[in-house]
Parts: C-alpha cells; structure tokens; sequence
C-alpha cells in the first residue's frame, strides 16, 4: 500500500458550485494531478429543498436529492480526475437542543452520507483511499468499522464556538471528530493551538491561492468589468462575503473618509449589518454581488487597492484569511486590521494597522507607494503560498504521522 496511489474522498462543507472560494475545492483539484478525487458534497437539507427548489443548483442535483439517481457528476469545468458525489436530502436539525432526539436524527443524516460514501468506495472499487473532513463536523464524527481509510483528516477552518448558528452545536461535535480522527489540520496557529488538547496529531496548514487564476490580475490585460466600468475615482475594492467577520463601523468610516474614492464589494451579503450601517445609500460605495473565483481577477486588476476590514476579536484571532494570497497574487496593495497572528505574518507585503484612524490614513499612503518593486515582492510572497505546496505539506504531514 502507498499513499501515492491512493484515491480521496473528500467530504465537504463547500459545494462544487459555490460563489465564494473554497479551499476544500482547490485542494480537490490539487489533488486530483495525481489521484482519483471522490467529492462528497455537504447535503442539503429538506428546508434546503424547499426554500431554494427552483435554484439552478437544486434543479440539476434533483434526481440525486430525491431519489439517490445520478448521484455522480463530472463538471467540465473541474479536472476529470474529480467526481461530484451528491447525497440525498437530510433533516434540518440544528436547531434542537443537545439530547436524544437530536442524536437520534443525527444519526439518520449520518447514515444519509455513509449511504453515498459506501455506494462510492462499491461503485468505483476503491480499496485505498484517504478520507478526508473538510470543516464538516456535523455528519459521521467517527467512521464506521466497514469504512478503512488508510487515514482520516479533519481540517478545521474557523472558530466554531464564536459563531452563534455553529457552536449550538459545532463546538463539541468538532471536539468528538477530532479526537476520532488520525490527523487535524487547521488553517491558522490559532487554531493549532486551540484544537491540540483533543489530539496529539494536530498541525497547522494554511490556506493558499490558485495562483493561476489571480496573477491574471498582473499579467494580462483584462477587460473591465461592466459593473464598474463607469467609474473614474480610484477604487478600494474587497472580494469574498460581506458577513458577521466584517468590521461594519470601519467600512462606514472608510466611504464617508474617502469620498474622492470608490468602496467596492464583489461578494454576497449576509446578516442585516450593511443596511444597518446605511453602506447601500452612501453615494460612493457599490455591491457588486457574488462572482465566481474566475471572475475576479478583472475587478481586481482595477482595484488601486484591497482592504481585510475584519473586527478584532477571538473569532478573527483564529483566521487566515483566503484572501490574502489571492490579493498578493494579484499584486495589490492591502491594507488590514491587526486581527490575528497570522495576517500580521504578512507585514512586509501588507499595511497591517491596529486602529480605525490608521487604517483610514493607511489607505492614501498604500495607493501613493505603489510601484513595480513592490508588486513583485507581493506576487513572490504569494508563491511560496500556492495549493501546490499545501498538498506536499499535506503528504508528508500523513507520511510522518500515519506511514502506510
């Protein structure tokens, strides 16, 4: 038995066709160079169902939802190495409190995955394979006797218990995957540190950037986006989701300071805060709304610069934020809140601050001091960060720990 010859299955909070990056599907596809990749999706719930029905992506996973038919895709636009597993639909259940029915249920959305996974590793003969978690504890914390892996990975993403909706009951059930599991990664110190009372075989691997895709952003001529097309001020740009993490104060201190500018967000929105924070009725700032990770490189290239306005607190303290690489890679300056070890790890690139006031001030000097030296420093910072170089790190983690 070898790990270089070995297929992965991957289950995953991220669905394949998701607006925002995801690091479970670039590592997917990383993977998938060398290795049949089984992509088991995150299901989705009846309330899903319901709630979204005549959504594009529920129409195309219908027969699979339903009926468990078709449960295998393989999208042109992911590597052919790399098949799409779609559960069918589970029970909403988070909002139960902890006790017997809550386990009871759970355990019937458990056997709705364990059904895909096993119909998988029969289907396609997987004999060797990996299992791998990404940042999904709440389906199978502990596989069953007729499941083998050669190695069980969990990856841990974000602080479960900051987070309202998750640590109702994430908290612990993340607490009682990893300790089941061979290997936890995390995404940032942070989290090494938290996560490591509950398993000796805790490491920390970061997050990187598809490369490929952003150093677009410096390398080519784009056309500019329709959406900003009009505009003729400079331009501060963020790209991802407009959520709970966001410091909605300083985005208001930001648009109202820089009036000789435009604030532009290319992401969803989620939560009530920017209407809350008046940010849609300020002249100088424009929602753009979800793009796929292809598209963004054409804003980006546009952007005079990039800001990470995260709130600090002991949430942010266990990020490292995708975007990072993505906006180095892409060669823009970047100003961030000092919200975590991590992100002040990328000071000599970025303008890291510690306060409203110089972040705001921080924004003119940003634009002023950018030059070529400095976009090369940025795009040679984020190519030490690639996905290429998180699946070594990943092999050789599992080669030292789990040898096979």
């Amino acid at each position: 038995m070898s790990y270089k010859n070995c297929d992965i299955i991957c289950f995953t909070l991220s669905r394949w066709d998701s607006f925002i990056s995801s690091p479970a599907l670039a590592l997917a596809k990383e993977f998938a160079k060398n290795h049949r990749v089984f992509y088991v999706e995150h299901p989705y719930s009846w309330k899903d169902y319901y709630k979204e029905k005549n959504s594009p992506a529920i129409q195309n996973r219908k027969a699979a939802l339903l009926k468990g038919k078709n449960i295998y895709t393989n999208p042109e636009t992911l590597p052919a190495n790399i098949t799409i597993v779609t559960p069918k639909l589970t029970l909403p259940i988070n909002f139960l409190p902890k006790g017997s029915l809550y386990e009871t249920l759970s355990k019937k959305n458990d056997k709705v995955v364990l059904d895909a996974i096993r119909r998988t590793i029969k289907d396609f003969k997987l004999t060797n394979y990996v299992y791998i978690n990404f940042f999904d504890p709440y389906f199978v914390r502990s596989l069953p006797a007729d499941i083998k892996p050669l190695c069980s990975v969990y990856q841990s993403m974000d602080d479960i218990s900051q987070v309202g909706y998750s640590n109702r009951h994430g908290t612990r059930l993340e607490e009682e995957i990893i300790r089941n599991f061979d290997i936890t990664l995390c995404t940032s110190k942070e989290l090494t540190r938290l996560k490591s009372p509950f398993n000796k075989n805790v490491f920390f691997h970061p997050n990187a950037a598809d490369i490929d895709v952003f150093s677009k952003a410096v390398n080519e001529t784009l056309p500019i986006p329709e959406e900003i097309k009009d505009i003729t001020t400079p331009i501060i740009g963020y790209t991802g989701s407009i959520e709970y993490r966001s410091d909605f104060e300083l985005l208001r201190k930001i648009a109202e300071t820089h009036t000789d500018k435009t604030l532009v967000f290319v992401g969803p929105i989620q939560g009530s805060e920017v209407d809350e924070y008046g940010l849609k009725s300020l002249p100088n700032v424009r929602f753009i709304g979800s793009r796929k990770i292809d598209q963004l490189p054409p804003f980006l290239q546009r952007f005079d610069c990039v800001i990470i306005p995260f709130k600090k607190n002991t949430l942010t303290k266990s990020i490292y934020p995708l975007k990072i690489n993505e906006y180095l890679a892409a060669g823009k300056p970047i100003i961030a809140t000092h919200f975590s070890e991590d992100i002040y790890s990328f000071n000599d690139v970025a303008y890291v601050v510690d306060d409203h006031e110089s972040f705001l001030t921080t924004i003119d000097q940003a634009i002023r001091e950018n030059n070529e030296e400095r976009v090369i420093a940025r795009t040679k910072k984020a190519a030490q960060n690639t996905w290429t170089a998180r699946v070594e790190q990943f092999w050789n983690i599992l080669n030292r720990v789990k040898p096979v």
